[in-house]
């Protein structure tokens, strides 16, 4: 199914996909988020989920995933949800960049909308450059198409130096699947 172009300010449907990750009681964590997410959006499609180490601070290794919907909601709207999910899960607004978290979940890709917004810039610049990012993504999404690359998201991870950043599997509880 080919999707309209997107638009910030909502009402065409679009396919939104969004990378999830928690290194604090993170089976938990993302139990959690998952839930909410379904409860909040239609047709989730959820990737398996994988350990790999802290970049950017020295703590626990982050549990990531990805997952994707379909939503006539504006960006705005959906980054409030999320937002609402993160905090829900004991993320604070402020808690620091580089620090753990109980939930972090960034919006990779809103159909294919380009440019900067409040709160977002798309495509989330840099989750061609991160395995825990590209790889969960390239698992639910392949055939998507980045939208400033013009590279599918499958063959984006078939080029990306896999071998030095490798993803562990890691088991969530059968809620999450």
């Amino acid at each position: 199914m080919t999707l309209p172009r997107a638009s910030a300010a909502g009402g065409t449907p679009v396919r939104v996909y969004v990378s999830a990750g928690s290194n604090v009681a993170p089976i938990e964590s993302l139990n959690r988020a998952l839930d909410s997410v379904r409860a909040a959006f239609s047709d989730v499609v959820i990737s398996q989920a994988y350990a790999n180490a802290a970049i950017g601070f020295v703590g626990p290794d982050f549990i990531n995933l990805a997952f994707s919907f379909t939503t006539d909601r504006s960006l705005a709207d959906v980054l409030a949800v999320l937002h609402g999910i993160e905090e829900d899960c004991g993320r604070g607004r402020t808690d620091p960049k580089w620090a753990p978290r109980r939930m972090d979940l960034d919006v990779l890709l809103f159909g294919d909308l380009v440019g900067e917004f409040p709160g977002a810039k798309l495509p989330r610049p840099d989750f061609v450059k991160r395995a825990f990012m590209l790889g969960p993504l390239a698992e639910i999404a392949p055939d998507a198409v980045h939208p400033t690359l013009g590279e599918s998201i499958g063959w984006l991870w078939s080029q990306f130096d896999q071998a030095s950043h490798r993803l562990r599997h890691v088991q969530l509880d059968s809620s999450a699947g």
